[in-house]
């Protein structure tokens, strides 16, 4: 038996469908459907059924998941032991972020590092989901939110200031919204659900309550740009609201500020290349704090 094939086996598992399995593995999605096959057929039995809302296990599947992911879950501890003895700064380095933040934050921290470290590969992975450690779909990621994972290291390596945002076209046909009632007859583009857990939810809760919703992304980005073509109020984080065709406006209240977390393996941790990249990151960002979070 080849890991590969039960590596497969566990993303279209998890996954439910064979394109977001075959982008979590890096293949073709024609690749994962032909590897399941092709295990399906040497092991004599159907693992997992495609049904209308995606692939599901069946008796079989589900009598051997528990044990695949064990193996998964030793092979990993396998490769963590023996990169925790790598003790040359090169090599390849897997970070993960939201887009926002790698793009307007992060680049340029980035091409410093990789000036003065060129022996390491930086791969970036722009986000918004919370990719696994534990599993190594990454190895170190940049959260607005504490990690929960008990295997995790992690250190607060900045503060994100946050603030309501309209175009000026938006204003000048909708007049300014009133935040202490909820902006009744106003409209607001907000983020998905997903994106809801950090301390500005029950903010944002609060001065939209009576608005009606016009939009909702997974990418600030996209509320960005929302906002700027006048589909209505955002609440972006100040390093991307500030630099907008935007007017930043004034609520009763300010929204809590959002703290930035890097978390990495604790296997992991010590290791040169990750450490020297984590100390890089954290350095830079606090260089960055008049931007992340400014004083007014």
């Amino acid at each position: 038996m080849d890991w590969n094939d039960w590596r497969d086996f566990l993303a279209i598992a998890r996954h439910r469908t064979l394109s977001a399995a075959a982008a979590a593995a890096g293949v073709q999605q024609s690749t994962m459907g032909r590897r399941l096959k092709s295990l399906e057929s040497r092991l004599g039995a159907k693992l997992l059924q495609r049904t209308p809302s995606g692939f599901v296990l069946t008796a079989a599947g589900g009598t051997i998941l528990e044990n695949v992911e064990r193996i998964e879950s030793e092979t990993l501890a396998i490769e963590r032991a023996i990169t925790g003895k790598d003790s040359k700064l090169e090599g390849p380095v897997r970070l993960t972020a939201t887009e926002g933040l790698t793009v307007e934050v992060l680049t340029p921290i980035l091409a410093a590092f990789s000036a003065q470290y060129p022996g390491i590969t930086l791969e970036l992975i722009a986000d918004p989901r919370h990719l696994n450690l534990a599993k190594g779909e990454a190895d170190i990621a940049l959260r607005m939110t504490r990690f929960t994972q008990n295997d995790l290291a992690m250190r607060k390596v900045a503060a994100f200031g946050f603030a309501a945002y309209a175009s000026s076209a938006y204003l000048d046909a909708c007049g300014v919204p009133d935040f202490a009632r909820g902006m009744p007859g106003h409209r607001g583009v907000l983020p998905k659900e997903q994106m809801s857990d950090s301390p500005q939810r029950v903010w944002l809760a609060e001065i939209t309550a009576a608005s009606r919703v016009a939009l909702r992304a997974n990418s600030y980005y996209m509320l960005v740009a929302a906002a700027e073509a006048g589909m209505g109020v955002a609440c972006l984080p100040r390093f991307l609201g500030d630099t907008a065709q935007l007017t930043r406006l004034e609520a009763p209240t300010s929204p809590p500020v959002s703290e930035l977390w890097l978390g990495i393996h604790r296997d992991i941790r010590d290791v040169p290349r990750f450490r020297t990249i984590a100390a890089f990151l954290a350095a830079g960002l606090r260089r960055q704090a008049p931007k992340l979070n400014p004083p007014s």
